[in-house]
């Protein structure tokens, strides 16, 4: 179907044709050069001290969760309102998923208090996911994790270039792992990375992203070293250098691109405030921007959500949406919904998740999107709630 109004939408143009043809020109494709200049320039980003880029997010969490030594026999308290990779990176390392409840309809965040709630003497880590790209509530659950000696994971996919109390989102645990999936906001068609402020975390990711070698092909090919050692059971996880130097052009976009994004949002929201909708994030983003001080509340704005009223059918509303042009979503049909993951479903359900997760629908959002467009999503979401 060609959308008047897509979902998602990417901005690019001749700096990436051109990236591309840089690397392709110099004949070198697998991880090099570019890789290396696209990690030092994101860690610079986002004020890390170690940056090391991978096939995509999905495998920097689990790498994330073998760095940390997360096994059989532990307990990762991991939210439900995610997309399922947050909840599989656990799974992959032989450990157990204990699924928490968000917030509420205005942050559809992790809540510290269902974290604390559900710690056992075997966790033995957190995974938050930055919903959207809006900070979860960060010190709060850090001081839990110190409290219990556990370790925090960011699931940052959504996130790149937001901030809380003057850090970045990915450097406030242990490790950050960041999706440069095609619909994110800094987009590589896939790829991920990984942030850590700790050198040996570092050091064991760097030999798990490539096989537990010691050295890389690029090392050798440069003439920094003529063999190898293999140290541990790694993983072929690399990035390779087209989708790096798509990376860095994209970064040199991001900071514009997200404050069109939250520039679009505001806008929704102003209009949208009226019609019986739920916006989540809207208080507490307001709130924040309008006292706090520069980088103290930051989303990326990745993904724009809204709440139908209690009882509105939502698939009549996605129908009447989408027969104006317009590209919808839901985010997400919780994890411990899934025939596969029921097993691990908490007694009682998550009824937050479970309530919120009935209501939503995700509107268009992306920094190229018309003014045109943006008042078609106005016009025709209120006329699809009337």
């Amino acid at each position: 179907m060609e959308w008047n109004v897509p979902l998602a939408d990417l901005d690019y143009g001749p700096e990436e044709e051109e990236a591309a043809l840089r690397v392709l020109r110099s004949k070198w494709l697998t991880m090099g050069a570019e890789s290396q200049a696209f990690e030092q320039e994101f860690a610079a980003h986002h004020n890390a001290a170690y940056a090391l880029a991978v096939s995509n997010a999905t495998q920097a969490l689990h790498l994330a969760c073998l760095a940390l030594e997360i096994g059989p026999g532990d307990e990762v308290i991991v939210p439900s309102l995610s997309f399922v990779a947050t909840t599989n990176a656990v799974l992959y390392t032989g450990a157990t998923p204990v699924f928490a409840d968000v917030i509420g309809p205005q942050e559809l965040t992790i809540d510290p208090r269902e974290i604390e709630a559900r710690l056992t003497p075997r966790t033995k880590a957190i995974i938050v996911m930055h919903y959207g790209g809006y900070p979860c509530h960060m010190p709060e659950i850090m001081a839990i994790a110190e409290k219990h000696g556990l370790q925090v994971i960011e699931d940052a996919a959504h996130s790149p270039g937001a901030w809380l109390a003057g850090k970045a989102l990915g450097t406030w645990g242990a490790i950050g792992c960041f999706s440069f999936f095609s619909n994110k906001n800094l987009s590589t068609g896939e790829g991920g990375m990984l942030l850590t402020g700790r050198a040996d975390l570092a050091d064991k990711l760097r030999l798990l992203r490539s096989h537990g070698m010691t050295s890389l092909t690029w090392d050798r090919h440069k003439g920094h070293a003529y063999s190898y050692d293999v140290v541990t059971l790694g993983y072929n996880d690399r990035i390779d250098e087209i989708h790096s130097a798509l990376g860095r052009v994209q970064l040199a976009k991001l900071a514009h691109n997200n404050a069109r994004r939250a520039a679009i949002t505001r806008q929704v929201w102003q209009a949208l405030a009226s019609t019986g909708l739920a916006l989540p994030f809207q208080a507490v983003s307001e709130a924040q921007t309008q006292t706090a001080a520069e980088r103290a509340y930051v989303s990326a704005h990745h993904l724009l959500p809204v709440l139908l009223p209690a009882g509105q059918d939502r698939m009549a509303f996605v129908e009447r949406v989408k027969a104006a042009g317009i590209q919808t979503s839901l985010h997400y049909p919780p994890s411990h919904t899934f025939t596969y993951h029921r097993r691990f479903a908490p007694a009682g359900g998550l009824p937050v998740t479970e309530a919120i997760a009935a209501r939503e629908v995700t509107l268009p959002l992306y920094p190229t999107m018309s003014q045109t467009q943006i008042d078609l999503v106005i016009e025709t979401v209120r006329q699809a709630l009337a």
